[in-house]
């Protein structure tokens, strides 16, 4: 009988695994870091390896199915998140090729196996599966994608909710954090090598979005896979928008370094639909997402582009939270 009870014990206290394809990528890698705390992590990378302690890291080509296959058959995950692809407007530009096979046929390939292997599959969408817009977007809004890296990320999230038995599609704002690949600087980290050499640097001023630390993303998968939250599509974002611009601005504001470096300026991509209105929004892009879905549902509430980064500080080693902002309130966050 207490072989039993310390037997149902273990199954009971045993950590769910969770498989993330792109573990070298920011986001895979700090989910990575957030997420081993609580649950057993693998992570699979390609043409980077990474190490990252208490994760194992493996090699697989996202694009062979093969491989794809023998990944999820081997350590048969209870979640697999998917966090490959390229994730800027130029560079889905510039590689549209190469956009669609990372940003689609790859989630098709894993969509695949992981529903045969009974693995809840979690997807990281973006805001530019809509068109910019001046309004604020919520999830019954239908995809209307203007660019290619927009219509990459709608094809993916059509695909994973038409043959998906067991899935969670988290769509994003601009996700900002420190990466583990050496290859890769993200736009994070160029802001703060510029702004340490006291270089000037241009930041696009017409497309507004949000901006969030990749933090919040992970604690937000923690509630969902600790609440066993399945077939759901939730938007995520800050609860203010602004441009890049605006988001160098506040990390100079916050690090306390010269915000005169960063200067206004555009970023000049592709659109793939001629008939998008420019005299309603007068040439700029407005990428809000509403909150209401995630925080009614979680009991949780969004941060402020500032008051992310007041925690980017804070998590990084800052120490003066307790300053006052520009409303007059104290900068704490109001942790998830």
């Amino acid at each position: 009988m207490e072989q039993l009870k310390n037997s149902s014990l273990q199954i009971k206290n045993k950590r769910k695994t969770i498989l993330i394809f792109g573990i070298s990528s920011m986001v895979g890698s700090n989910l990575a870091d957030y997420l081993k705390k609580f649950y057993r992590i693998i992570g699979t990378y390609n043409n980077c390896p990474v190490r990252i302690p208490g994760v194992l890291t493996i090699n697989c080509d996202v694009l062979n199915r093969n491989a794809v296959q023998t990944a999820i058959y081997t350590f048969r995950p209870e979640i697999t998140i998917y966090c490959i692809g390229l994730n800027s407007l130029l560079d889905c530009d510039r590689q549209e090729k190469i956009a669609n096979a990372l940003n689609t046929v790859g989630v098709f390939n894993v969509a695949s196996y992981s529903e045969r292997y009974e693995s809840k599959l979690c997807y990281i969408s973006s805001a530019y599966v809509f068109a910019g817009a001046h309004q604020i977007y919520s999830e019954n809004d239908g995809p209307e994608p203007l660019t290619n890296f927009g219509k990459t990320k709608a094809s993916a999230e059509f695909f994973i909710q038409k043959t998906c038995l067991n899935y969670l599609i988290l769509r994003s704002s601009t996700l900002y954090g420190r990466s583990v690949n050496p290859r890769q600087f993200t736009n994070f980290e160029m802001i703060q090598k510029k702004m340490e050499k006291e270089e000037s640097f241009s930041c696009d001023s017409n497309i507004y979005g949000g901006f969030l630390d990749v933090l919040y993303l992970a604690q937000i998968i923690k509630l969902a896979i600790d609440g066993d939250v399945t077939n759901r599509l939730f938007q995520i974002s800050s609860a203010d928008v602004g441009t890049y611009f605006d988001y160098a601005t506040y990390y100079a504001k916050i690090f306390r370094t010269n915000a005169s470096l960063a200067m206004k300026g555009r970023w000049h991509y592709r659109e793939i639909r001629s008939e998008f209105n420019d005299e309603i929004t007068g040439g700029k892009r407005y990428f809000q997402l509403s909150n209401d879905n995630v925080e009614n549902f979680f009991g949780i509430s969004m941060p402020t582009i500032e008051e992310s980064m007041y925690f980017t500080y804070s998590r990084l080693g800052g120490s003066y939270l307790e300053e006052k902002n520009n409303s007059g309130k104290k900068a704490a966050i109001k942790f998830i």
